[in-house]
């Protein structure tokens, strides 16, 4: 996400979303059993980039920082195909697993990040926003402080082995009335659904026009959640969606506790013990 202001997370609106993420999560609040639910914190990346560090932006030097304490502290990096793969009963995850997020699809997640991914032998997922590849990508590419993904650089993620691809909307990446991408006051569920169907058709259609594949992860925008987008994104293949709420996920042998998982935001100046300390404390509840 380009950019989110903080103060969105007053009280009354994360009570809001905390409402929303367990209407939409129903398959993981059934009754299971002990043994097959992992515990799995999601960290929420942005920009990684030299320069000041700030609510959404961090410098290389920390996502290292971060990657290094994990590996230390026995953590290991999880993609959307084997938390896929373990709710549909295949295969096992680790004992501590970690899932890796990046919004927006900043070229710096290709330039600055891989090169970490490879470095710590670590997995991570990236969501896109297709008019920012398709328009704002080409006219400065390249530059790690500002520029975006271009499609030649996507299909460098994906050759590289580490990194899976998401959907972060073609062209609803705002914080206006919409909200990202939920419905308006006043709107259809009729309405909606054709306009969400549109834009996130659109973005499908881009990835398999230019990299022979769609994605089937989906980061809401801000973090917005809204129940009427659930079809639209059942309709159109996806899997897994991301949200904004601060807390670990309890993943089961239920393919719908992939629905609404949170995820911890990293933002800037601050150590990455300290950050960290709050993610373990909730791992072990």
């Amino acid at each position: 996400m380009k950019r989110y202001q903080k103060g969105l997370w007053f009280a009354g609106l994360d009570i809001l979303l905390i409402l929303l993420a367990l209407f939409m999560t129903h398959g993981c609040r059934q009754q299971v059993d002990a043994e097959t639910t992992i515990s799995l914190p999601i960290l929420m990346y942005h920009s990684v980039t030299e320069g000041a560090e700030s609510d959404y932006q961090i410098q290389p030097e920390t996502f290292a920082s971060d990657l290094q304490y994990l590996k230390e502290n026995g953590y290991t990096t999880v993609s959307a195909a084997q938390l896929i793969d373990y709710t549909n009963g295949i295969g096992e995850l680790p004992e501590h697993p970690v899932m890796l997020t990046f919004d927006d699809g900043f070229y710096n997640n290709y330039s600055l990040v891989l090169p970490l991914l490879e470095q710590y032998d670590m997995c991570a997922v990236v969501s896109v926003v297709g008019e920012f590849t398709d328009e704002l990508a080409p006219e400065s590419p390249h530059v790690d402080a500002y520029s975006y993904l271009t499609w030649s650089d996507l299909q460098a993620l994906l050759d590289s082995g580490r990194v899976e691809l998401g959907s972060h909307t073609y062209a609803l990446h705002s914080n206006t009335e919409r909200c990202g991408c939920a419905i308006t006051d006043g709107e259809s569920e009729e309405i909606y659904h054709m306009m969400l169907l549109e834009d996130l058709g659109m973005l499908q259609t881009r990835f398999q026009e230019e990299l022979q594949m769609q994605p089937v992860l989906f980061a809401y925008p801000y973090g917005f959640l809204c129940p009427e987008s659930c079809s639209v994104l059942q309709e159109l293949g996806i899997l897994i969606t991301l949200n904004c709420r601060e807390a670990t996920n309890q993943i089961t042998r239920d393919p719908d506790c992939l629905y609404g998982l949170n995820r911890y935001n990293r933002y800037g100046n601050c150590d990455t013990a300290t950050w960290m300390q709050r993610i373990e404390e909730d791992d072990r509840l």
